[in-house]
């Protein structure tokens, strides 16, 4: 009975061992049929990508190289040199670098309470010879760098308010005003020495057009010295900027505190590059404002758009209201954050961590100028994603706009492409499950991928171009042609 027992159980280890062989064999042990003798199709390969590097549009993206009290102190420039030629690699064509000269908070300044002009980092005042960001030496270094990867330098200028100056008697207000301004009060370099006659009140004007900032300290543009020393001048702060330091342009910060001339005059006397922040979700306003100045502006109506979609409403219908871009593409910046709305308490001022993807898969494929914030792209968990949607805008982000199907939930925008650039296809969603819709597409017959990666579903196209395409649960997918 035992020997029985032994030799069934070898009988069935030995047909186990066989089976298993038979499994693991290279050579197929089965006629390649199905059930009814009916043989069965290769499956397809992959589909290829296409060379996004071929398809090159011309367009590229700014950086924010700042966010508020950057760490380490005294380090910045040389931090952001080190850093300029990736940037550049990855398809970035300009940085905006923070108010790089001395400010009344010294070595904690972040250059926002101007005191002199002319003081990069080389002149021992408010506690400190060093900016906050590094000595002057260290900031030339970064420019040249930049300069030598392609890259532009856009310089935060500050002609409103000034601060860190000395006590002295102000007739205009009967009392004593910290409106002096020279080598021993907060101008060590000498240069557009200040005084009370400078700033609202004064002989010339009686009226100050709006500052929230260091009231009895805003700077009076209608006076010819403070025009002479701000952009007139050859060595004005706007013309030594340029031609000195080497900036290749402005941005131009708080403009509501001052009147739109003001830009244009800048502008008509030097040039460069030029985005104003003008901190308005209205999008007349923003265009009533290029038109006057000719000067870009931060797209705050996209901004504000994007945050009532997929934050604020969570409904997608809102990336269809009233933007900058759909009018002045040439002069909007795209943006999903930045310094003040990162670090803003109100909710409704900036667009919440788990959406930032979704809204720069927008920006990065709409028309505009894009801006990414170094907070973000120096993310591990966003920096590869932005990386590709970057090399996405450069390359297939192109064309006329049209917005396929849009509800709370899914948003889909075409760009038609141009001559052989594909274009591309938008899909987001914030629904909780897969969506998938049948699209018109400017493509017959071709297979498409995504190429955010976020879907490995494969769609072709039919002889008309329709195509079925997807989105995964709340997230996005960019969808183009394939070799």
């Amino acid at each position: 009975m035992i020997n029985k027992r032994i030799y069934f159980i070898f009988l069935l280890l030995v047909g186990v061992l066989l089976a298993s062989c038979s499994k693991d064999s290279d050579e197929p042990t089965t006629d390649p049929t199905d059930d009814q003798g009916t043989e069965q199709p290769t499956p397809e390969p992959d589909p290829e990508a296409i060379d996004l590097s071929a398809y090159d549009n011309g367009e590229r993206v700014m950086m924010q190289a700042f966010y508020w009290d950057v760490e380490p102190r005294f380090e910045w420039w040389t931090n952001l040199t080190g850093k300029v030629a990736g940037w550049s690699d990855a398809g970035i064509n300009r940085i905006w670098i923070p108010v790089a000269t001395k400010g009344q908070s010294g070595g904690y300044s972040m250059g926002y309470d101007v005191s002199d002009y002319f003081d990069f980092g080389e002149f021992s005042q408010h506690g400190t010879i060093e900016t906050r960001f590094g000595s002057r030496a260290e900031l030339e270094e970064l420019i040249q760098t930049a300069h030598d990867n392609d890259v532009e330098v856009i310089e935060d200028i500050v002609i409103n308010h000034n601060s860190g100056g000395g006590l002295e008697y102000n007739p205009y207000r009967d009392k004593d005003t910290y409106t002096l301004f020279d080598e021993e009060h907060g101008n060590a370099s000498g240069m557009f020495n200040r005084n009370y006659e400078d700033f609202y009140p004064n002989s010339v004007s009686n009226y100050d057009p709006g500052s929230l900032f260091y009231a009895e300290t805003n700077l009076d543009h209608n006076r010819e010295r403070v025009q002479d020393w701000l952009w007139k001048k050859d060595n004005s702060v706007a013309k030594y900027y340029q031609n000195v330091m080497g900036f290749d342009g402005w941005r131009f910060d708080y403009v509501l505190g001052y009147e739109p001339w003001v830009v244009k005059a800048w502008l008509d006397e030097v040039g460069g590059f030029s985005v104003v922040e003008l901190w308005d979700g209205n999008a007349d306003v923003l265009k009533n404002y290029v038109e006057e100045t000719g000067s870009r502006a931060f797209d705050f109506a996209s901004f504000y758009k994007l945050e009532e979609g997929l934050d604020r409403y969570e409904d997608l219908n809102s990336l269809t209201g009233s933007q900058l871009w759909q009018t002045y593409p040439d002069k909007s910046v795209t943006f999903t954050a930045n310094h003040d709305t990162e670090k803003d308490s109100n909710e409704d001022n900036y667009i919440k961590r788990e959406n930032k993807m979704k809204a720069y898969a927008y920006i990065m494929t709409h028309p505009g100028y894009p801006c990414v914030f170094y907070l973000d792209y120096e993310d591990s968990e966003f920096q590869d994603e932005l990386q590709n949607l970057i090399a996405i805008h450069n390359s297939l982000a192109t064309g006329e706009t049209e917005v396929l199907y849009v509800d709370e939930d899914e948003y889909i925008m075409k760009r038609s492409g141009t001559g052989t650039n594909p274009g591309l296809i938008l899909y987001i969603s914030i629904s909780n499950s897969t969506k998938r819709r049948a699209v018109s597409s400017n493509w017959n017959n071709i297979t498409l991928m995504d190429y955010s990666g976020n879907s490995t579903y494969n769609p072709t196209s039919d002889e008309n171009g329709a195509v079925t395409i997807e989105a995964p649960a709340n997230g996005y997918s960019i969808w183009s042609i394939t070799e």
